[in-house]
This record gives C-alpha cells, structure tokens and sequence, in this order.
C-alpha cells in the first residue's frame, strides 16, 4: 500500500489554514450567539433578499410614521393647553365683568378695565405661543407669530369706535371690523390663510390640523377683551352709562364665547383620539415586522451553544497538535 505524505511547510500551511477557518467560525457563532441573529443573511436567504427588503422597508416607513405622530401629538397638546389658559383667563374675566356691571359702582367698573387689558396681553402671548420654533396657531406660516401685539389690536379697536356715537354704534362698528376680511384679518392676523401642511400618519391617512388664531372662537374672545379693555378709554369720552352698556356686552359675548373654544377644542381632542388610534395600529404592525424579521432571521441559542463548544474543542485540538508538532526532532523520533 502506497504511503503519501506532505512536507512540514505544507504541513504547517495546513494547520494554520484550519485553525483561520475555527477562528472565523468561532467568532460567528459567538456574534450569532450575542445578537440572536444569523451572521451570514446570503446563506439563509439563498440569495433571496426581496421579501427581508419588504419587510424592512415597510419597518422604515413605520417609524417615519411614528415621528410625525408624535410631532402631530405636541401640536395638538400644545393648542389645546394654549385654548385651555386662553378660556379659563377668558371665562374669569367674564364672570368678573359681569358682576362688576351688576354692582353698579364707576370705580370698580373702571379697575376691571384694566384686568381686561392685563387679560388681553396674557391671551395675545398665549396665542403666540410656538413649538420648537414653530407657531402653532399661525397655518403655514409658522415662521412668525399669528398675532400682532395687544397694544396694536387696541389701537385698532379704539381707531374703529372714535367718532361713533354711543355704545350700539361702537359695538356696530367693532362687529364690523372684525367680521371684514380687510379688518382683523389682514391688520392684526399674521399667519397664513392657509392650514399647515397635513401630517402623515400612514399609508393611506393623512392629518390635517387646521386651527389658526383668526378662527372665529377666538376672534370673538380678542374682540369681547379688547372691548372691555376699551371701555374706560380717555381718548373715546365714554361716561359711566355708555362705559356700564359695553362691559355688559362685553361680558355676556365672554361667556357666550366659552362654549365656542370648548366647541374648538373638542374638535382638536377628536383629532387626539384619531392620531393616538392611528399610532396604535402602526405600533402593533411594527410589532408584527419584528417579529417576522426575527423569525427569518434569529438563531436556535441552543443548538449555536453546542455548536461553538465544539468549535471551541476542536479549536484547542488543533493548538494541542500544532505544539505537539513542532516539538517533533529527528532524536526524538528516533
């Protein structure tokens, strides 16, 4: 029977080549064995990536939709705490007047007008509030404030009532001004006429959030403020009788105008429910991805476990044979 040997450098070569390869295979099944998932995706797939690809994909798409609703969940958290200070500050100053109009006495009907005026800064800043720079109430323009200052919409106000006379003149002609497009709109509103852009929360549903600071609940309340504000004004003569008629007015509209914000709010609560069902759905078909994703992809721990104490075994076996190798002389064999 013919013997056939190799040289020691061949030998040698052989040994190194094998304990490469225990190495490299060591090192996968303890990556395998740490992420859970196979280190080699070709071999499983056979070369067949479309359907991983989908999958994927549609795990990319979901989590776009996951930012924006939580974009679209601060805007609509952020209007209706805005709405909620601008209708309590609102509604208390409402009651206020109106029991001020009840007792009768000038000095106190003069002191509410200045709450009024105190109140309208308060409700114009609220309304100006912006949400990581952008303004919330100004459509697509959110680049800027919606509203110009207090001091402007009482100048605008007051600019409206001079020369009238009496109070159903002067409340006439506010009515007016706000009511016309060339008036509030296009002096004191700054956004846009137009809704920001729809937030996209899957597929199929966009959003969109249309409540801008010229929306006529909240006209309403800036113009039922800045009347009582307006009704101890110097430059416009008002005595007590004419001053008494336009707090009164002034008061009823406020709280008449509580249940036009509460009617605007319960719309935006609506729109609340809809992007957290929305989110919900995206959530559970995120879920199910994964779970596709690791079922395609993940490992059997145990039998990757076994495998790499053998691994490892084997491995020793050849570092005992490679030593055992090269302590090999021609006396010793001898």
């Amino acid at each position: 029977m013919t013997s056939v040997s190799i040289g020691d450098l061949a030998h040698s070569y052989l040994l190194q080549r094998r304990g490469s390869s225990l190495r490299a295979e060591m090192s996968k099944l303890n990556q395998e064995l740490t992420s859970g998932q196979v280190a080699d995706i070709k071999s499983i797939l056979a070369g067949n990536f479309s359907y991983l690809s989908d999958i994927e994909t549609s795990m990319s798409h979901l989590n776009a939709y996951k930012t924006s609703s939580a974009e679209a969940t601060q805007f609509t958290s952020a209007m209706q705490s805005a709405l909620d200070v601008v209708q309590t500050q609102s509604t208390d100053l409402g009651t206020n007047i109106l029991s001020v109009v009840a007792g009768g006495i000038d000095a106190v009907s003069r002191q509410v007008t200045v709450e009024a005026r105190e109140q309208l800064g308060a409700i114009v800043n609220t309304l100006n509030t912006d949400l990581a720079g952008r303004s919330i109430f100004s459509g697509t323009a959110s680049n800027q404030a919606p509203l110009a200052s207090s001091t402007d919409i009482l100048n605008s106000v007051r600019s409206v009532m001079a020369g009238q006379i009496g109070p159903t003149d002067k409340l006439a002609a506010v009515d007016a001004w706000f009511a016309d497009p060339a008036g509030f709109d296009a002096v004191i509103y700054q956004g846009s006429s137009d809704a920001m852009a729809p937030f996209r929360l899957s597929e199929h549903e966009d959003l969109s959030l249309d409540v801008r600071a010229n929306d006529k609940a909240i006209k309403d309340v800036i113009r039922n403020v800045a009347v009582a504000a307006l009704a101890n004004d110097a430059a416009l003569g008002i005595d007590f009788t004419e001053r008494a008629a336009l707090l009164n007015d002034a008061g009823v509209g406020l709280m008449t105008n509580a249940a036009d914000v509460t009617a605007l709010r319960a719309n935006i609560g609506f729109i609340e429910e809809r992007i957290d069902d929305i989110a919900t759905r995206n959530s559970i078909e995120s879920t199910s991805l994964e779970y596709a994703k690791g079922a395609l992809l993940s490992v059997d721990p145990y039998e990757t476990a076994t495998r790499l104490e053998e691994v490892q075994f084997q491995l020793q076996s050849l570092y005992t044979v490679t030593v055992r190798s090269s302590e090999l002389t021609l006396v010793n064999f001898l």
